[in-house]
């Protein structure tokens, strides 16, 4: 048999892929319900279990939000952004970190 045939086939990796975790509308809803926070962002989050340091939150919009509140996320499906502005609050994404090797005003 060829060796081709007898190696074992390994699927593709993406090495740059970004991995999000997410957060639905009606989540979000019942932690406003829970805490009362006017803003919702990374340390909320934490605190209550939704996420682990370091992980990247994407909102969806499965679920209803009546609150009006500030979510601050690192992504935001764009009927999910239409909601949270629909109901009176604010869609933030933060600012990128600046990368060590890119030095303001130089391209490489």
């Amino acid at each position: 048999m060829p060796l081709q045939r007898r190696v074992p086939k390994f699927g593709f990796k993406n090495p740059t892929r970004v991995e999000y975790k997410p957060i639905n509308l009606d989540t979000l809803q019942i932690l406003f319900d829970k805490t009362n926070a006017a803003v919702i962002d990374e340390t909320v989050l934490q605190q209550n279990g939704l996420m682990a340091k370091g992980d990247l939150i994407k909102v969806l919009n499965r679920g209803e939000l009546k609150a009006s509140v500030e979510v601050h996320a690192h992504a935001f499906s764009a009927s999910a952004k239409e909601a949270i502005e629909k109901a009176g609050g604010k869609a933030v994404v933060p600012a990128q970190p600046v990368r060590a090797n890119e030095k303001e005003g130089e391209k490489n």
